[in-house]
């Protein structure tokens, strides 16, 4: 028999039981606040911590099943050619998701979090990839349930509510976004299960309720920017992950599931204080060393495109440098023979090599994979 939807039931504070996450809370909001910290450290920060970005998207759509790597989809970017139509699918649907954070943030700079928000930001994310025919933008209007690939509802795992009932569902939950709760983090755990629930799409839903996380956490003003990156934890626990989710309809466990969250919250943000101190220390060390590599004043000009970058065409970074051409071929021959840049596809007559800045990437991934 399948789960559904715990009608009734949201927003579920005063069910809580509060002695059990308050000794979660306090390191929980300490680690953001410490990330957050090193985050104001780090000078262009959307520069320098572009490839946790791309990480970030790759891993949660990769909760949802495409195989694209990091390393995949700077590369399309570089070169625009994928190995397969499915690559090239599932390298787009990760490209989507970036647009569509960008999307939704920029609307937020004007809007406070809201339903509005929300279709805009699944009709960047379906734009053109294989949910394309699933009402981007659009609540479903129908019934849909969860379960294996042709099951039907009654072999499905999980039913969301009636799709009669979603848009007073969606307006509760909008409701909930913006009241001043108990406490932000618990809010958000709360947010994010009531969302994959209700599963208000037809396709999306995941990635969009993950997407919403460090969207609420800039809009409370827990973290400066929309940068806190919580798919890999997701990713790695991705049994508890849905397990937990599953266990707030089927057994109302939502102060279980509240345990989940923040345990995730402040081991993912460790994580990415690790990754962000170590990519902020790789930017220092390089500008002194690239100084001395090239003896520019374009250096480090040169040196934060790369960081934007770090995958791309030889050619492209001679012509968008924006700096004289001589300069710009010079300062990339540098940075190959000085062993800044790798080469991961030779250049062969009119088809310009590839080039990769490895030790940035490397961090991002998390391990020596260029």
């Amino acid at each position: 028999m399948p789960v559904f939807y715990h009608e009734g039931r949201f927003p579920p504070e005063s069910r809580l039981d509060w002695p059990k996450l308050i000794p979660l809370i306090g390191p929980a909001v300490a680690a953001i606040a410490r990330y957050d910290g090193v985050l104001s450290a780090v000078p262009n920060s959307t520069v320098l911590l572009s490839p946790l970005i791309t990480q970030e998207a790759v891993l949660s759509s990769r909760i949802e099943g495409t195989q694209a790597t990091m390393g995949e989809v700077l590369e399309y970017e570089a070169v625009q050619e994928a190995n397969s139509p499915n690559q090239r699918d599932d390298i787009q649907e990760v490209l989507n998701y970036r647009a569509a954070m960008r999307a939704a943030e920029t609307m937020l700079t004007d809007v406070p979090l809201s339903q509005r928000v929300i279709r805009e930001a699944h009709r960047v994310l379906l734009s053109g990839v294989r949910g394309r025919n699933q009402s981007p933008g659009e609540f479903r209007r129908v019934p849909n349930w969860i379960g294996p690939p042709g099951c039907t509802i009654e072999n499905a795992k999980f039913v969301p509510i009636d799709a009669q009932k979603l848009p007073d569902a969606m307006s509760a939950w909008e409701r909930y976004a913006n009241e001043d709760a108990t406490d932000h983090l618990v809010q958000l755990a709360i947010l994010h299960a009531e969302f994959e629930a209700l599963h208000p799409f037809l396709d999306g839903n995941g990635r969009l309720g993950r997407m919403l996380l460090p969207l609420f956490l800039w809009q409370r003003h827990l973290i400066q920017k929309p940068t806190f990156y919580i798919s890999a934890y997701f990713e790695s626990h991705r049994d508890a992950y849905y397990d937990g989710l599953l266990a707030v309809s089927r057994n109302d466990s939502w102060t279980e599931w509240c345990r989940f969250f923040l345990q995730a919250v402040r081991e993912q943000a460790q994580d990415n204080i690790s990754k962000a101190q170590s990519i902020l220390d790789l930017y220092e060390r390089m500008k002194l060393d690239v100084a001395d590599l090239t003896r520019s004043h374009y250096a480090i000009h040169a040196l934060d495109w790369i960081f934007q970058t770090p995958i791309f065409q030889s050619t492209h970074f001679i012509e968008s440098l924006q700096i004289p051409q001589p300069t710009a071929r010079r300062i990339l021959n540098q940075f190959r023979q000085g062993g800044i840049l790798n080469e991961i596809r030779e250049g062969r007559g009119r088809r310009p090599a590839v080039l990769a800045f490895s030790d940035l990437l490397n961090i991002a991934e998390g391990q020596q994979v260029f």
